[in-house]
């Protein structure tokens, strides 16, 4: 079962007050950007939020989950925390302040023509 866009659009309008919170769907499943940072999966309408320190110190009690067969494990939040927006801004804030950029794409070079 893939994640409905309805979910999508609920979580980012939960994230508003977060820095800038864009999606992409990746099949039939969604990541969560923070900027430029993958910060969350969304899968099978659940949400994984990516783990680190500083989102292990703000939910204290966590529970980690596979976001799908083969995944690591990342923190699972409850549909029942979704509603709070500030919490889960703040929690996608913290989580983003710790990931790295990513890498450049590396520029494909074109053979030039004769």
């Amino acid at each position: 079962m893939s994640t409905q866009q309805n979910t999508i659009d609920y979580l980012l309008d939960q994230l508003s007050s977060a820095t800038q919170m864009t999606s992409r769907k990746m099949f039939g499943e969604y990541a969560l950007y923070s900027g430029p940072k993958v910060v969350a999966f969304v899968c099978d309408d659940q949400l994984f939020v990516k783990p680190t320190q500083a989102g292990k110190e703000f939910l204290k009690e966590l529970e980690e989950r596979s976001a799908y067969p083969g995944s690591k494990n990342y923190f699972w939040i409850s549909g029942e925390k979704w509603d709070d927006g500030e919490w889960l801004s703040e929690l996608i804030t913290v989580t983003a302040s710790e990931l790295p950029l990513p890498k450049p794409k590396k520029k494909k070079i074109t053979p030039a023509k004769a």
